[in-house]
């Protein structure tokens, strides 16, 4: 019986996820770890916190180590991406979690605001790619999954600054998909909506009050990484370049085989009609359309 067979589809291979002491980022290194991956954990700040994530991969059935990097500076993300090499002796999968936030009006956001957003976002995603696409070509090809978000792809309110650097990952992974294709390596972003984790009820957007989840609850930190373990290597990922939103409960769709590069899915807000509810009728790059 193979390891797949055994719900162990990630057996062997090894995978990096910045920004994965809490929230999604940790859950997402639990889900890799529990299909039995290598993980490395990601934090800047709380060393503990990696621990404690570190040791809920081990508990699920994976192997961790931590490695503590601001991402966003060139340096420590290629020291993060040598120490995934060097503590597992390769690397197959990079997820690009780790981002800040901020909601403030444009006029109100400092430009030190705005470097940090997309600093921590779009430059370290950039950064760990780069690191990582040498050691991922010599594994003999493997997965990248961007986290962007719904403000990359439709209007939200006082978003500015994240929408430009989530639209911007997004635009980086159709680009990436065909470049990193001939080398075997998927390349996808994923947009969760609208969901429950640590952050207070006070910093939702008006865009998600306005638009509740259809399946009347926000979306389980636990659940979104159902899209990303897809993407990273279960039976049925050969959807490279695909940008996908979520939000709420049920609301995820598997990737179907084959589907175009650069194709944009909007999943899970039935009723929402492109060119009046912010999203746009428009093509891609590869000539794929909004569906």
């Amino acid at each position: 019986m193979t390891d797949a067979e055994n719900g162990l589809p990630l057996k062997g291979k090894v995978a990096i996820v910045t920004g994965s002491v809490a929230g999604i980022g940790r859950a997402t290194a639990l889900a890799l770890g529990r299909d039995g991956a290598s993980v490395v954990v990601n934090g800047r700040r709380s060393v503990a916190a990696a621990a404690d994530a570190a040791a809920l991969v081990e508990k699920a059935g994976g192997r961790a180590l931590v490695h503590m990097a601001d991402v966003s500076e060139p340096a420590q993300a290629a020291r993060l991406v040598a120490a995934a090499v060097d503590g597992f002796g390769r690397l197959d999968i990079l997820v690009n979690n780790v981002s800040h936030r901020i909601a403030k009006p444009i006029e109100e956001i400092g430009f030190d605001e705005w470097r940090d957003v997309q600093a921590s976002t779009l430059d370290a995603a950039f950064l760990c790619i780069r690191a990582a696409v040498p050691h991922i070509k010599a594994a003999g090809g493997g997965s990248i999954v961007n986290i962007g978000g719904v403000s990359g792809h439709a209007g939200v309110k006082n978003r500015a600054a994240v929408a430009a650097a989530k639209a911007g990952l997004a635009g980086m992974t159709a680009a990436l998909a065909v470049e990193l294709g001939p080398a075997n390596i998927n390349v996808n972003c994923v947009s969760p909506g609208s969901i429950d984790n640590y952050r207070s009820a006070a910093a939702m957007s008006a865009h998600f009050l306005d638009r509740p989840p259809p399946m009347g609850r926000m979306g389980r930190v636990d659940e979104v990484p159902r899209w990303y373990a897809i993407c990273a290597g279960r039976p049925g990922a050969t959807s490279p370049g695909r940008r996908s939103m979520s939000a709420g409960r049920g609301m995820f769709r598997s990737p179907e085989p084959g589907i175009s590069q650069g194709r944009r899915r909007h999943v899970g807000q039935p009723g929402l009609v492109p060119g009046r509810d912010g999203l746009p009728w428009s093509k891609t790059n590869t000539g794929g359309r909004h569906e």
